[in-house]
């Protein structure tokens, strides 16, 4: 049956008494185990197991060509997103710890994967500040600006920076913040323009812009009043955009 269905499982170090769970994840999306947090192109589920809280992503299978190419020449989307979760970890950069991941293939066809990682630790997505009012909201926005120019110095441009990749909390430390939903991820350098681009899928009123725009400045070198003309003008290039609050 492995000659037929054959599978890869890679593990943090840290987590390798999870390997009998981990190998028995598709058996349990099948049988309906987990509570379902979210569903749709991709769907994920949390698990409890040895007593850590797990979130389980299944992306969707990928069409027929993809299947092909998945099967031996790109690396799937769970190894991508496993990969940059650990150098997000080592660049000190706030995202849910990646626990492993498993591909599986059919023949010399990609099926199926899997990205496991701890729960995030932070209670809010992005989105809610333009649902609810926030006393710490220019706290959040500019611990943003930091964080953002700490990915942008390694070379880390995340591709599908938007309303709810970007989670926050407040604690006695300060904001704390985590991104998800790593798969997508360019790394190489990023000049002034290449940052302030982008940020252009992150909704944002005149005033969020400007608290973002002077704290990655302050953090990358740049002009502030530059980054925020640039922030903006990008994000006004977004098709349907609705940036309005309250």
């Amino acid at each position: 049956m492995r000659l037929f269905h054959p599978h890869t499982l890679v593990l943090h170090p840290d987590f390798q008494a999870l390997e009998e769970w981990m190998r028995s994840i598709p058996l349990r999306f099948q049988n309906g185990e987990g509570t379902v947090i979210y569903k749709g192109r991709n769907e994920l589920r949390l698990f409890t197991q040895q007593g850590y809280r797990l979130v389980v992503k299944a992306f969707r299978r990928p069409n027929i060509i993809n299947r092909f190419v998945y099967g031996i020449f790109r690396p799937s989307k769970a190894k991508r997103a496993y990969e940059h979760a650990n150098l997000l970890m080592e660049a000190g950069i706030g995202t849910p710890r990646a626990v492993g991941y498993l591909n599986l293939r059919k023949c010399m066809l990609f099926d199926q994967s899997y990205l496991v990682t701890l729960e995030a630790q932070c209670t809010h997505v992005y989105h809610e500040l333009f649902d609810h009012a926030f006393d710490y909201e220019e706290e959040v926005l500019r611990e943003i600006g930091r964080v953002t120019a700490r990915l942008h110095e390694h070379g880390y441009a995340h591709k599908d920076y938007g309303r709810g990749n970007i989670l926050f909390e407040q604690t006695p430390q300060g904001i704390r913040l985590e991104i998800v939903d790593l798969n997508r991820m360019d790394i190489g350098p990023l000049d002034i323009k290449a940052g302030c681009k982008n940020l252009e899928r992150l909704p944002a009123t005149p005033q969020m812009h400007r608290w973002i725009a002077e704290e990655y400045a302050k953090a990358r070198g740049f002009d502030a009043e530059e980054c925020y003309r640039l922030m903006v003008a990008y994000r006004s290039t977004q098709p349907g955009k609705i940036d309005g609050k309250y």
